[in-house]
């Protein structure tokens, strides 16, 4: 390598290095104006919140069906009623749940519960 070659390298080298604390200052600085002013979220990011905060509980394939609905911004579906025989199982369900019945006891009452009227 000649001594020009070699006086070369070391400008180049030293220009490099005298430029990068300038752009990393203006790197930073533009970073920081960016962190102080964040943009404005946009109608969409909205919802979105807002159906997540509404969706609290909700698992699996309900809250699949629940954003589905409430990011394109239906209303949601009314629960159903149940029927008459819906209600009895639900009742008897829960009575046999407290009195921890379980195998033959569970089934003789669930039998009973939902023959009476």
């Amino acid at each position: 390598m000649t001594g020009f070659t070699k006086l070369l390298l070391t400008a180049a080298l030293l220009g490099g290095l005298a430029a990068m604390p300038a752009y990393s200052a203006t790197a930073a600085a533009g970073a920081k104006a960016e962190a102080v002013a964040p943009k404005a979220k946009t109608a969409q990011q909205e919802r979105m919140t807002t159906c997540n905060k509404e969706a609290t509980g909700k698992k699996g394939d309900e809250r699949k069906a629940f954003m589905s609905s409430c990011l394109k911004g239906e209303a949601p579906a009314p629960e159903k009623e149940l029927s008459a025989s819906q209600q009895r199982m639900k009742t008897c369900n829960a009575d046999a749940k407290t009195k921890g019945l379980a195998g033959d006891k569970r089934k003789a009452f669930m039998s009973t519960c939902l023959k009476a009227k």
